[in-house]
């Protein structure tokens, strides 16, 4: 199996890290891709340049051999579509189950997404819940649940997409847009940064005033 995980990482925090090392974990790949997009569809533009957003990236990831970045979305610029990327890996991987993770408030938002249900068909959605995030109960999103839901690991194996997993493992609540505000007031990040990605904020003055 190949896993995704995309998002603006604007910056990379340990939630994203934990994330991502639960869908490893649980799912026992070998292998996960962070997939940062150029300019996102449903989130504001991040502040900082592509370069700045790979470098911590790259530094936060760097411990663990299992982690590595697509930087599809980055080179082909424009909207970041998820449904391109994954039309993209899927031809590159005709016959190996993908594996799309998000958090559960983009999975809440998914029917709004560009040719969603193309998504859905592509790979297979894993979702990770934060505390105090809840499943919308929205009817779109009821429907593809009660064909799609599952809590067999072997069965993510079995087709090559389709289906929905929801993680079962540890959450970390931490968000991106309030880390921001954090270092613009000169808080203290060493609970939610990799200390790699605080110096390189520190050395280039970055979501600074």
């Amino acid at each position: 199996m190949i896993a995704l995980f995309g998002g603006t990482f604007d910056p990379i925090h340990l939630g994203h890290l934990n994330m991502a090392h639960q869908c490893v974990e649980e799912l026992k790949l070998t292998q996960l891709y962070f997939l940062p997009c150029a300019v996102p569809v449903h989130k504001m533009q991040p502040g900082i340049t592509d370069a700045h957003r790979l470098a911590m990236l790259s530094l936060a990831i760097k411990d663990n051999t299992k982690f590595s970045i697509d930087r599809r979305e980055i080179t082909r610029q424009g909207p970041s579509y998820s449904l391109l990327s994954l039309r993209e890996c899927r031809a590159e991987h005709p016959n190996t189950p993908l594996l799309f993770l998000m958090g559960m408030d983009s999975f809440n938002s998914l029917p709004s997404w560009f040719e969603w249900q193309e998504i859905t068909s592509l790979c297979h959605i894993i979702v990770y819940q934060r505390p105090y995030e809840r499943l919308s109960n929205q009817a779109k999103l009821a429907q593809y649940l009660k064909v799609s839901k599952t809590s067999h690991i072997e069965a993510l194996n079995q087709q090559i997409g389709g289906l929905c997993y929801f993680l079962t493992g540890s959450t970390f609540n931490a968000a991106s847009s309030d880390i921001r505000k954090r270092i613009k007031n000169s808080e203290n990040m060493k609970h939610l940064l990799n200390s790699r990605v605080i110096d390189y904020i520190n050395e280039y003055h970055l979501y600074a005033e």
